[in-house]
């Protein structure tokens, strides 16, 4: 292996680096590289070649594989673009267009032609054209420039990379870094804006189970929505226009519904968000002793205050449904990644993968001091942890504080341009901000926020803001004090109640007039960078810059060290390859979970009139005379399936595929026994829940009836042998 592609190698799980080499279930692949695992993956039964997984001859796999809207991840499933996805990931597309009269959200919607499809301000979907490795690019500009420097001059140069690699195209492209840092890598992306929606189960189908099963097996969720790529009469990307045509794909999916068996070969393409697999004893020691518990009670705050107002009427509950499940999926998640991260020692692991490193070190003077330093810098970061954790989640949680502090930032910056566009782009977002603003919930939320800081902060860290507010306000307790505030803001402010700030930004407000604002004199005092060096000094810029020159010196020291070795890197929302298998696990003594649930399980759990577990009529209907179509099998219908593909945030709706490339399921969730895994993954317990496909076919087809939809796809059903 040449010098300059050594950090092509991957990176294994740190709890095991030292001892083994990465399991195959194990692991998120770089596309353009996967050449290095296919004897794997034929052992455990690909059939296709590494060519069609990638390539940029010709069409491959990555064509049909889409980044939903940079949040998620779609997939192409006919030669007219229509995509498959997650129906949380078109949630709030769908409830966007949910009102009372029309509620598509409850209800379901099916396009039964092109016109009635409705298209999506602002939704987007990237396809990848190639990726490139720029290392020696980015290493030779930053050659001699010192450490303070370093990070700005790689943004800019990534930028210049980018800007020169789709100069005279109509492409986008970003530079990534892998490996902390140690390895560089340029993406080229078409990117789409016209896309529409054409159909989506009644969420009582699509978010079955609701909170209450997030995250947990077994589980019968019909988690999937289906949208359509639409391009101009060139087939090239095109702002909307009723003059548009469905977009023709260099490759779409086939779409089998023959059936799965354990053991079977699974794959699952898409872009996982964020792993840090690298973290150290240290982190993990901070994320569950204090950071992941307090991000857990903010979140909850507000779930509580928006359930409260949800349950009073329908409008209020379309109204807050899309943000209050974004905040609940990862509420749950905090919690269970605590548990669980306790629960399988992972800090003790890592603690002993330390002290495996630091002797492996020990005669290397640029690495033997290494645990050391993270020790000292983690030491002197804790007593500011909290604080911080409370700037994004707790001061900022509040829609109009953030509002506001966006309008400050524009304002610091002295710039009469910036401070338009800043004012601009908040009247653009008036409409989103008045449908789900809540009086009484998000000034509970304030109030109960600012009283949580109060009360979990130390005293002699609360900012100086912070303290002549409570003293001003003083009602003999907390909750009472920030009462006060908070009705003297709600009152006098022209930034919270969306009357009064549409009327405030019409009347095109100069910087005086905001100076004027109480509600902006509040919100000025949180911009995190200057509340972080005005209150917390230094310690947190200097934690996060040496911990920064640490993880690369960390990567480069374990790459080195294992050498030769297949590893994989930390996912950062670029394209990935996970493989391995259909699989059934045992979460405890005496228990084994199949690896499919079916429509009976479903009906097990409905409870009429029940938020979570209710069914429509026509769901029961179609039970009851076990009408499943050309998508039952054995009497029953399988409604969701489990393989040990390796995922994260950013996978939802990723296309989960069989050896013969064909889509055999939606990935859409972890199980609760491995939620450690964005920090450690478990080869145990790690399981995807993906929907079925013929779960996902009998939805639009029997209960929908969009058999215009179905006519579409490349079915592939069993083959009578000869």
């Amino acid at each position: 292996m040449k010098k300059s592609n050594v950090f092509v190698a991957f990176f294994l799980g740190l709890a095991l680096i030292f001892s083994t080499v990465v399991k195959a279930d194990e692991g998120m692949w770089i596309p353009m590289l996967i050449g290095k695992n296919y004897e794997q993956m034929k052992k455990q039964g690909f059939k296709l070649t590494p060519e069609d997984l990638y390539s940029i001859n010709k069409a491959s796999l990555k064509d049909a594989v889409v980044s939903f809207g940079g949040f998620c991840t779609g997939e192409i499933v006919s030669k007219n673009g229509l995509i498959f996805t997650n129906h949380h990931c078109g949630y709030d597309a769908i409830a966007s267009y949910s009102t009372p009269q029309n509620n598509i959200l409850d209800n379901g919607f099916w396009a039964k032609s092109y016109s009635e499809e409705k298209p999506v301000p602002g939704l987007f979907v990237n396809f990848l054209v190639r990726m490139e490795d720029v290392t020696e690019k980015i290493n030779a500009a930053v050659k001699g420039i010192s450490e303070d420097q370093k990070a700005a001059r790689i943004d800019e140069v990534g930028k210049q990379i980018a800007s020169d690699a789709v100069k005279g195209t109509k492409y986008d492209g970003f530079v990534r870094d892998f490996y902390k840092g140690n390895q560089y890598f340029l993406y080229i992306f078409q990117k789409f804006t016209d896309i529409r929606l054409v159909g989506n189960p009644p969420q009582s189908i699509g978010k079955f189970g609701g909170d209450t099963d997030n995250w947990e097996w077994p589980r019968h969720t019909g988690d999937f929505s289906v949208f359509r790529v639409y391009a101009g009469q060139d087939n090239k990307p095109a702002g909307y226009s009723q003059a548009n045509k469905p977009y023709t794909p260099k490759k779409f999916l086939p779409v089998s519904v023959k059936g799965l068996k354990n053991g079977d070969f699974s794959m699952v393409y898409g872009f996982p968000g964020r792993t840090d697999r690298f973290l150290t004893s240290y982190g993990v020691k901070l994320a569950t002793g204090k950071v992941s518990p307090a991000i857990v009670k903010l979140r909850d705050i507000r779930l509580k205050a928006w359930k409260e107002e949800m349950d009073k009427d329908v409008a209020t509950r379309l109204n807050l449904s899309s943000t209050y499940a974004n905040i609940a999926n990862y509420w749950k998640y905090y919690i269970g990644q605590t548990e669980q991260l306790k629960r399988l020692k992972i800090y003790e692991q890592k603690q002993k993968a330390e002290t495996e490193f630091s002797s492996w070190a020990a005669g290397k003077p640029e690495y033997a001091q290494l645990t050391d330093e993270y020790r000292a810098a983690y030491a002197a970061y804790e007593p500011f942890a909290l604080e911080r954790t409370y700037i994004n989640e707790g001061f900022l949680a509040t829609a109009w504080v953030k509002q506001a502090v966006a309008l400050a930032l524009a304002v610091q910056k002295a710039d009469t341009a910036a401070f338009k566009a800043a004012k601009d782009k908040l009247a653009a977002s008036l409409p989103e901000y008045e449908e789900s603003y809540n009086a009484i919930a998000d000034k509970k939320i304030f109030v109960k926020i600012l009283a949580s800081f109060y009360n979990d902060i130390p005293k002699n860290q609360h900012p100086k803001f912070y303290t002549i507010l409570a003293q001003d306000n003083w009602q003999g307790n907390p909750e009472s004090t920030f009462r006060k505030f908070a009705d003297h803001l709600w009152d006098n402010s022209k930034l919270i109640r969306p009357d009064k700030l549409k009327a405030f930004m019409a009347s095109d407000p100069s910087v005086k007039d905001l100076e004027n604002d109480p509600g902006y004199q509040y919100a000025v005092n949180l911009i995190p960078a200057d509340f972080i060096k005005i209150n917390m000094g230094s310690a947190v810029t200097d934690f996060d810059n040496k911990k920064a020159a640490l993880d690369k010196l960390y990567l480069k020291a374990l790459l080195e060290k294992n050498k030769g070795k297949l590893m994989y890197p930390d996912a950062n929302s670029t394209m990935r390859i996970t493989y391995g298998n259909v699989q059934n696990y045992s979460p405890k003594d005496g228990i084994t979970y199949n690896i499919v649930t079916t429509i009976d399980g479903v009906m097990q759990k409905y409870v009429p009139g029940d938020a979570e577990f209710d069914l429509p009529k026509n769901f029961i209907d179609a039970y009851n005379a076990r009408n499943f179509g050309q998508y039952g099998q054995n009497g029953t219908l399988v409604v969701n399936f489990i393989s040990n593909n390796d995922i994260t945030g950013g996978n939802s709706g990723s296309p989960v595929i069989n050896g013969k490339g064909e889509l055999i399921g939606l990935a859409f969730d972890g199980n609760w026994e491995a939620m450690s895994g964005d920090i450690a993954f478990d080869k145990q317990y790690k399981r995807t829940i993906c929907v079925d496909t013929r779960y996902v076919l009998w939805c639009i087809d029997v209960l929908g009836g969009a058999k215009n939809i179905i006519a579409e796809l490349d079915l592939r059903k069993d083959v009578p042998a000869k």
